[in-house]
């Protein structure tokens, strides 16, 4: 045999190898129960209307959190809007999460923005503009990542740090906390400046939405 067939054969058996591991690890996101379980609590609609009524210090919010692009194989999509209850027709934030489970018993959430995305407000309602909603119109948060951890049935984490960088309201970086549980997110959102002086956000604790 000679060495230029040889090397061939090498060459062919890692591209094999390598691409039933990337078949594996599609199937393995697919078929992931944990994940998928995971996902099931982050999705639906939440408000915190109980907590405003409580409290006049929160307002009341209307969360949404819908799967999109059911097709896509490396991780689960979702489209989220926020939005004041008496304003549902103008979200102030909207965003693309993908879900992935890259750790025994660890769950993370990377952050999209989205571009003009008052085109897309309502999109849980409206077949038209989820399809429009394409890959191209989204970029990645750098740094932004949340990451839970499950602690029995319930899923505990955030950001890293001060590695999410904001710009809102003289703010140098955000951190978010979350806590999930079955009908139950406890969301908790600050930003702070370059000195660690808190600009924007809740200073009394999370946002208690029910599902």
């Amino acid at each position: 045999m000679s060495k230029l067939f040889f090397s061939f054969l090498v060459v062919v058996f890692i591209i094999t190898n390598l691409g039933c591991a990337s078949t594996s690890k599609v199937q393995t996101m697919n078929n992931d129960k944990e994940l998928k379980s995971f996902a099931e609590l982050l999705t639906g609609n939440f408000s915190n209307i109980e907590q405003a009524n409580a409290d006049t210090n929160f307002f009341h919010i209307s969360l949404v959190m819908t799967p999109i692009w059911l097709d896509r194989t490396d991780g689960i999509w979702i489209y989220v809007e926020q939005a004041m209850a008496t304003k549902l027709d103008k979200p102030y934030r909207q965003r693309v999460y993908r879900l992935t489970h890259p750790e025994q018993d660890v769950f993370q959430s990377d952050i999209y923005t989205i571009a003009e995305p008052l085109l897309y407000a309502g999109l849980q309602n409206d077949i038209n503009k989820m399809t429009a909603l394409t890959f191209d119109k989204i970029d990645l948060k750098e740094g932004c990542e949340v990451r839970l951890r499950r602690e029995g049935k319930t899923y505990v984490g955030g950001t890293d740090g001060a590695k999410c960088p904001s710009d809102l309201r003289g703010a140098s970086y955000a951190t978010t906390n979350i806590t999930l549980k079955k009908d139950e997110l406890i969301s908790w959102d600050q930003g702070f400046d370059t000195s660690g002086k808190q600009v924007w956000g809740s200073t009394l604790g999370g946002y208690i939405f029910k599902k």
